[in-house]
């Protein structure tokens, strides 16, 4: 009776140690003899100190982000630089474009109207033979030169006007040259707005100043000599 009750709360297992299975032959792994030997439900030692180990907090932001919350300040401060930047940026942007644009338009323009400057030249010929006192073709004339000045062309190059040589180009020179002058006009001279589409074609001469300045010298010589004469004379 005894017996029997030891054997039904204690019951008996046996280990087989051998390293060679006696019905395959082969040699046994130990490691998975010790844990086929284990039995069902043991705990092992790495699976103890996993429960056993306290796990972190997981906070979910790294050091970063966590600082960027800490401080808003630096964030909007941050933020409205970059606002700042790109702002300014698109206004340059604007204003580059613009001025392409202006610049694209202007010069579309002064190609059109270097075309026509050779109508112009015929126009101003006309005019001068007296072939636009009346008439069609005078109306036509006058419509072509408001229409062009308009757009921003203008003439240069009058008689009595100083000589620039950046506006003008002298074909002939009269006088000493110490205060030039156009003295004749053979052909005009267009700019549109800062440009210079053709240079006057020009005669120059002395100014005004410049021609009393070298009478006055040739007055007193002429002076000098009739005193002279009539000195010999009275002798």
């Amino acid at each position: 009776m005894t017996n029997a009750g030891n054997n039904s709360e204690e019951p008996i297992s046996f280990v087989d140690k051998r390293k060679i299975d006696p019905e395959t032959g082969e040699v046994r792994d130990p490691a998975g003899a010790a844990d086929a030997a284990a039995p069902a439900g043991a705990e092992t030692a790495a699976d103890a100190e996993e429960r056993v180990a306290p796990q972190a907090p997981q906070s979910g932001l790294d050091g970063a982000e966590a600082a960027t919350v800490a401080d808003p300040a630096s964030e909007l401060a941050e933020r409205t630089a970059d606002l700042q930047r790109l702002t300014a940026e698109y206004t340059n942007y604007r204003r580059r474009v613009e001025r392409d644009r202006k610049t694209a338009i202007d010069t579309a323009k002064a190609a059109v109207v270097t075309e026509l400057l050779g109508v112009l030249d015929d126009l101003d010929r006309a005019r001068a033979h007296g072939d636009l006192e009346s008439g069609p073709l005078r109306s036509v004339a006058d419509k072509l030169i408001e229409a062009l000045r308009k757009q921003g062309l203008e003439e240069f190059g009058a008689e009595g006007d100083a000589f620039d040589p950046n506006l003008h180009e002298a074909v002939q020179h009269e006088g000493a040259g110490h205060d030039p002058v156009l003295g004749m006009v053979m052909r005009k001279g267009y700019r549109f707005g800062e440009r210079v589409l053709r240079h006057a074609m020009v005669g120059v001469t002395d100014g005004v100043g410049d021609t009393t300045a070298d009478a006055a010298p040739a007055a007193e010589t002429a002076a000098a000599e009739a005193s002279d004469a009539d000195a010999g004379s009275s002798n």
